[in-house]
């Protein structure tokens, strides 16, 4: 029971994370968010690097680093950028049919056979999706930029998929503070290239929420990280789902956000499809932030 409560209070901060995430995307947008967190997580992660046993990573581990820090770059730039624009329980909702779009990747990319209980819950968690999408387009007050947002969000969790794959064969050649620290640091480097034009100096009221974020950022993946390592995925993934209910809990107390029942039903179905499906494949059936 260790480790899976281990995970659960995992999740809890990565889902904290993601409604700070939010009020900073708002005040100073995603760009100048996700390139602050990433400069100051380069730091913390530099620091605990250089503290420990090292050894600097060879050139085809460092490619490897900077393409999946170009993937994540992406996810989450698209991610934060839908979860602004969006209820906070939708927008993890959404984010659950990753392992789907995992699981057909792996299908192309590593080779792996698709299973039949996998092609039903992938149809099962489409369906999902539609369901959360025509509860959001039929309210006449909705924002006009949901459409947007939802895309954006469906976006980041097709990348993240690949993002899975990347990390697979990232861990078999580095430590996990390693990819901590050249993860945040290709990202840091790579939106850097368009400081020039789009970053802002961060106001000093919003340095201390941005290193809570940081922190609830690290604590998660090492709190996920550690259950991982002693537990088997398929006791773990089912706690990973626990986000929707504090999505819900922090989006109704912190934004006034009242989750639908749309919106209960359609993440319902992705959560039931991703769990079916990651029977076929359970070391896919990750969470959107855990390797983020």
């Amino acid at each position: 029971m260790i480790p899976v409560l281990v995970c659960a209070l995992g999740i809890f901060l990565l889902s904290a994370m993601d409604a700070a995430m939010k009020v900073l995307v708002i005040a100073v947008g995603v760009y100048n968010t996700v390139l602050w967190r990433s400069m100051l997580a380069t730091v913390v992660a530099g620091a605990a690097w250089s503290a420990g046993t090292r050894s600097w990573p060879t050139l085809s581990v460092l490619r490897l680093h900077a393409l999946r820090a170009v993937v994540v770059g992406i996810v989450l730039l698209s991610f934060f950028w839908g979860l602004a624009r969006l209820p906070l329980a939708e927008a993890i909702g959404l984010s659950f049919v990753a392992p789907l779009f995992a699981l057909l990747l792996a299908a192309l990319l590593l080779g792996e056979r698709i299973q039949r209980q996998a092609i039903w819950a992938s149809l099962a968690g489409i369906a999902g999706v539609i369901i959360i999408m025509a509860g959001q387009f039929g309210q006449a007050s909705y924002p006009k930029d949901a459409l947007l947002g939802t895309a954006a969000v469906l976006a980041s969790t097709v990348f993240y998929a690949y993002n899975l794959i990347l990390a697979r064969r990232q861990a078999q050649v580095a430590k996990p503070i390693e990819i901590m620290l050249f993860q945040n640091l290709c990202v840091a480097i790579t939106l850097g290239l368009a400081a020039p034009w789009l970053a802002v100096a961060l106001p000093g009221n919003l340095w201390l929420p941005l290193a809570g974020v940081t922190a609830l950022s690290l604590a998660g993946q090492f709190l996920m990280s550690w259950a991982y390592a002693r537990a088997e995925a398929q006791y773990l993934i089912p706690t990973e789902y626990s986000a929707f209910i504090w999505a819900v809990a922090i989006g109704w107390f912190f934004f006034n956000e009242v989750a639908t029942w749309t919106t209960l039903t359609g993440a319902g179905l992705i959560v039931a499809s991703c769990l079916i499906a990651s029977r076929s494949n359970p070391r896919l059936a990750e969470p959107i932030e855990a390797a983020v």
